[in-house]
């Protein structure tokens, strides 16, 4: 099929294409959905049924004028909205969305790693980075208190987050997530195996992507904006691509660690034969239903206290996911 390195360059660049096209649509997508939740209108003027309103944010964001505050580091200022989306779309990567061959003869993920699991986990921390030094760099004391705010936040719900996934690497023996996806194919999706971790992984993978009701990083009404305070124009569109680049590959992380990834309920093959493999497909049909609940508690939810988010972080989070990785053990050791 041609040289690796350059078959693997071109799906690396075709996934960052689709991630950044994605960012765009879920934008408007969650605009709408929040305008029907809150009883409002959406986005509804630029195009049929506002289709191009992307387009148009684009466009505007592109030609605002890029403000830099004068006593900002300037290099470090430019230099944390790249970190921040470098490492959003590194992490993706490592996601496998079908079996060898699927995709015109080539295989469907950039990354077979088989420490695949890991690399995710270290690559979605790495991306607090961008944040913190974009706080750091604005000179701003708002900007400042939000990046340490996404640091300490991120520090507290890494550990119930790692924890979460230690059960599931205990049951199936691995930590490459292809062959994560083929155990729950051969037996069973791990959200039923794992309905404690599987929550404790999900309230923390919505504290990791600073969303809401964990929000705190950007919390207008007391920081103004936190560590997005300065930015403007393409470098603040670089931080909500980064973010919503997360929200995907969180969606698509807890897919494939508790709900079989790629692979569809095998019950539907008797009605369509091989449609519980049809590559990609489900992936993002998964994929979807996290991001509607995403979208679903920012229209409900209203911003924690800090430390009621640290509380939940530490007392509940925690403990619970290590109450479930003790249950995990035992029950391998002593019953299996």
């Amino acid at each position: 099929m041609g040289d690796p390195l350059l078959v693997t360059f071109f799906k690396a660049l075709v996934l960052c294409l689709v991630l950044l096209g994605s960012f765009a649509y879920m934008t408007l997508i969650e605009r709408r959905l929040l305008g029907r939740m809150q009883h409002r209108f959406g986005p509804n003027r630029v195009g049929p049924f506002g289709l191009l309103q992307p387009i148009a944010d684009a466009i505007k964001s592109l030609f605002k004028e890029d403000i830099v505050v004068s006593a900002a580091d300037r290099f470090v200022f430019y230099l944390a909205p790249f970190i921040s989306i470098t490492f959003a779309l590194t992490a993706f990567g490592a996601i496998p969305a079908g079996p060898e061959g699927s995709l015109f003869g080539l295989n469907p993920w950039i990354m077979d790693l088989d420490i695949g699991l890991l690399f995710i986990l270290a690559a979605t921390s790495l991306g607090v980075y961008g944040t913190f030094l974009a706080g750091w760099a604005s000179n701003s004391k708002y900007s400042l208190l939000g990046s340490l705010r996404s640091s300490a936040q991120l520090i507290s719900y890494e550990l119930g987050l790692g924890l979460s996934v230690l059960g599931v690497i205990m049951i199936t023996g691995t930590l490459n997530l292809r062959e994560i996806v083929d155990w729950q194919a051969q037996h069973w999706a791990l959200i039923l195996l794992q309905p404690v971790a599987f929550v404790t992984f999900l309230i923390s993978a919505v504290a990791e992507v600073n969303r809401t009701p964990f929000d705190l990083p950007e919390a207008e009404q007391e920081i103004v904006a936190g560590y997005l305070t300065e930015y403007s124009s393409i470098k603040w569109a670089l931080f909500q691509m980064a973010e919503y680049v997360n929200m995907m590959t969180a969606a698509a992380f807890m897919s494939t660690l508790f709900l079989g990834g790629w692979r569809g309920p095998a019950f539907l093959d008797a009605i369509v034969p091989g449609i519980s493999e049809w590559p990609i497909i489900w992936l993002v049909l998964k994929m979807a239903i996290f991001m509607f609940l995403f979208i679903w508690l920012r229209a409900t939810l209203p911003r924690l206290r800090y430390d009621q988010l640290m509380r939940l972080g530490w007392i509940w989070i925690f403990e619970l996911a290590l109450l479930s990785l003790i249950i995990t053990g035992a029950v391998i050791a002593f019953v299996i």
